[in-house]
């Protein structure tokens, strides 16, 4: 016995099945495109990140080229870049007469004796660290901010991860640093799944692991987990 449905219902049915018909296609939409749109925005938004994090770079390699270590500390490295000075030097050789060995010796200098070799800096001047570095710009008053990031709980907004200390190898131990953000902050407006795949990356086109970094406090590297396709100037 065959079974009508009543016609009263066709038109209710008819929506059910577009509706299903359109959340299928979005979804299908969403599963193709999704993707693709995750990694224009992550590359963006890395790309500013890193910019940051090549700035807090520089800005420790001056602390440790003047202070003998790198700093932890983001006010004190500001401070230490409007005040602090390079020492622009020369380095030139010069030799002259052993006397003492020569007199042992019986020798003059003047004919094949022994002689002392040095190297002598010269201070010529001093130059700003800000100046040298930065020139114009105060960019380095906001460089610990993660761009386009907000933190509820910070009115400033939030602010890179950093670490300073000493790092042991061969018995020796070594200044380091490392300044940090998880990718989940970056891209917390995203997409949850494709932003737990992003943190299991591991590629030699992509930022291997769930953060973006500069310096490391396991090893004496100052340099980034990125690819150099963030350090290629873009045409």
């Amino acid at each position: 016995m065959e079974k009508y449905v009543p016609l009263k219902y066709n038109p209710t049915i008819s929506v059910f099945l577009w509706v299903i018909i359109v959340f299928l296609g979005y979804s299908l939409y969403k599963s193709i495109i999704g993707p693709v749109e995750f990694n224009k925005i992550k590359q963006v938004r890395y790309a500013k990140v890193i910019k940051n994090l090549k700035d807090i770079r520089i800005s420790e390699l001056a602390h440790q080229e003047i202070e003998g270590k790198f700093s932890g500390d983001f006010d004190s490295l500001v401070q230490f870049i409007d005040t602090a000075k390079f020492a622009i030097i020369q380095r030139r050789d010069t030799s002259y007469a052993d006397v003492e060995k020569n007199r042992a010796f019986g020798l003059d200098a003047q004919k094949g004796g022994y002689y002392i070799e040095e190297i002598i800096v010269d201070t010529l001047r001093f130059a700003s660290v800000k100046d040298s570095l930065f020139g114009d710009s105060d960019r380095y008053k906001t460089m610990m901010y993660i761009p386009d990031v907000d933190n509820k709980k910070m009115t400033e907004g939030a602010k890179f991860q950093l670490q300073a200390g000493k790092f042991e190898k061969n018995d020796v131990f070594y200044s380091v640093f490392e300044a940090s953000v998880a990718k989940r902050l970056i891209l917390s407006d995203q997409d949850t799944d494709l932003i737990y795949q992003e943190e299991q990356l591991v590629s030699v086109d992509g930022i291997n692991g769930p953060t973006v970094r500069v310096g490391t406090m396991n090893d004496i590297d100052t340099g980034g987990n990125w690819p150099k396709l963030y350090d290629t100037p873009k045409k």
